[in-house]
């Protein structure tokens, strides 16, 4: 929760600075474009978290291992389309310039089911020293 205020209070910031910016003539000013708002549970709550950003490329066919997350992951696809498929739940597909967030203890895997490579970028957000994933067998 308390990256989620970190986070609100930095986005915040930046758009009012943007805004005090433009009253006073200044242009060049980028704005945040929002690509995915959602409510979402188990975060961390230790005094400290540990933040990573990762990236990934996946070839034509290519998957994840079968897995869980303790905690919360988004996925930002850059390029190409992104399918996760969660236990017990349709398949999800997710293009470029689109985002989703894996729930935490759900089994899953990822797919690139396109025939171009598919780029994405991987937001963690989890105590100090867990593991990104668990695996699991299928």
């Amino acid at each position: 929760m308390r990256a989620q205020h970190v986070l609100s209070a930095a986005l915040v910031l930046g758009l009012s600075t943007a805004a005090a910016a433009q009253d006073h003539g200044v242009h060049d000013i980028t704005k945040p474009n929002l690509v995915l708002q959602q409510m979402v549970e188990g975060l961390p709550k230790d005094e400290k978290q540990s933040v990573r950003v990762m990236t990934a490329s996946f070839k034509r066919g290519d998957k994840t291992v079968y897995h869980t997350h303790r905690f919360p992951v988004t996925v930002y696809v850059l390029e190409g389309a992104f399918t996760l498929e969660l236990d017990g739940k349709p398949p999800l597909t997710v293009k470029a310039g689109e985002a989703l967030v894996e729930p935490p203890n759900v089994a899953m895997t990822g797919y690139n089911r396109t025939d171009a490579e598919t780029k994405v970028v991987i937001f963690y957000v989890s105590t100090v020293d867990t593991p990104f994933l668990d695996l699991l067998s299928h």
